[in-house]
């Protein structure tokens, strides 16, 4: 339990923690296709440097839920809670337990397929679309 404990507050961190970098070109390049809207969809982490492990799924909601499924000793855990695209920014705010967790965290690069963000700590992890929301 200890262990699950601690792969879902790292997993709230790396989500919460989705700083968007301030206008970088993968963002700029996206033209009128806001971050918000390419973010929409279910996102499967392909490459990780940080506690959420590989395999695991975000799912970003037009209506701003975010929805996250990860395996952890052969347990399949969902965690549920809220994010907000302000300018290059992400807030997501999860609860685990009784607990409340929020952070912020900088995409690297986003496109319509693939997504990198990189957390405080500059733990970058990858991500690839599975389907639209």
């Amino acid at each position: 339990m200890k262990t699950v404990r601690v792969v879902l507050g790292s997993l709230a961190v790396v989500w919460l923690g989705l700083n968007l970098p301030a206008r970088s070109p993968q963002v700029l390049a996206q033209g009128k296709d806001e971050p918000a809207q390419k973010l929409v969809g279910v996102w499967e982490v392909t490459k990780s440097a940080g506690d959420l492990p590989v395999g695991a799924t975000l799912e970003f909601t037009k209506d701003g839920k975010l929805k996250a499924v990860l395996k952890v000793d052969d347990q399949e855990i969902k965690i549920e809670g809220t994010y907000k695209v302000e300018k290059d920014k992400i807030a997501v705010k999860v609860k685990i337990g009784e607990e409340t967790v929020e952070e912020t965290v900088t995409i690297k690069k986003l496109t319509n397929t693939e997504l990198e963000v990189e957390d405080k700590e500059a733990k970058v992890t990858s991500f690839v679309k599975k389907k639209q929301a």
